[in-house]
């Protein structure tokens, strides 16, 4: 068990961030060094003021219109993921720090419940969204249009979502985020240790195989299609300009 965590929780991740790290600076410096185009870009209808420009590009980027004008089933799985994953990632900023206020208001035992709650909604809707992607793309008029790197994706995303749910749901009430943060900081150090509660049940293999698929995520961002929801604001600029 041990040895299978050391493998995915601890030198997987660290080789996954290295990689995802100098990956998205490749990327980057390669949108900067790209030539800019003479001739202006912009979409009819646009702003033609700077802060007009700028909260089109906000409200494309984050609200994305178009889509929902286009397909409002689309439009709604995507919202609904992305929130959800937003409420996911605020949630596991706990195994950095533990948040001062609401502890302190709700107490530890409500803490854990409203963490429960939450984790539980945020995990019920982003599997909801990629199983309703996987359907689209399988089955919908979008299938032809679909290649092997669409599948690989929802499949990466969908490891990632359904262990982290099966973390949630099966021990959310044994294993609670103090355990894990126990672990995570020990990362932050470099002096990589596991709890006792991580390594003496099936917890470590949920975690260990939640964690297998962050990591294949992280190292294939960069170089994948996804790597375009990082430049959506600038692109949303120029379509602005």
């Amino acid at each position: 068990m041990e040895t299978y965590l050391q493998i995915t929780s601890v030198w997987g991740v660290y080789l996954a961030l290295a990689v995802f790290i100098v990956g998205m600076a490749w990327r980057i410096r390669g949108w900067m060094t790209t030539p800019r185009s003479p001739i202006p870009l912009g979409m009819f209808p646009k702003p033609k003021t700077k802060s007009g420009r700028f909260f089109k590009m906000l409200k494309d980027t984050f609200v994305a219109p178009q889509s929902f004008q286009i397909e409002p089933a689309m439009w709604l799985a995507a919202m609904a993921f992305h929130i959800a994953a937003l409420g996911a990632f605020v949630g596991h900023l706990r195994l950095i720090r533990e948040f001062p206020v609401l502890p302190s208001l709700l107490g530890t035992a409500g803490m854990n419940t409203f963490a429960a709650w939450s984790g539980s909604i945020a995990g019920i809707l982003m599997l909801a969204a990629i199983v309703f992607w996987i359907a689209r793309r399988t089955y919908g008029p979008y299938k032809v249009l679909s290649v092997p790197e669409d599948y690989l994706l929802l499949f990466l995303l969908l490891g990632v979502v359904v262990l982290g749910d099966h973390m949630r749901f099966v021990y959310g009430s044994v294993v609670h985020a103090a355990t894990y943060r126990e672990w995570f900081t020990s990362l932050l150090v470099f002096k990589p240790a596991f709890p006792a509660e991580l390594t003496s049940g099936n917890v470590g293999i949920s975690l260990g195989t939640h964690m297998l698929f962050v990591d294949l995520f992280l190292i294939y961002f960069p170089f994948s299609k996804l790597v375009h929801s990082v430049g959506s604001l600038v692109t949303n600029y120029v379509r602005s300009e």
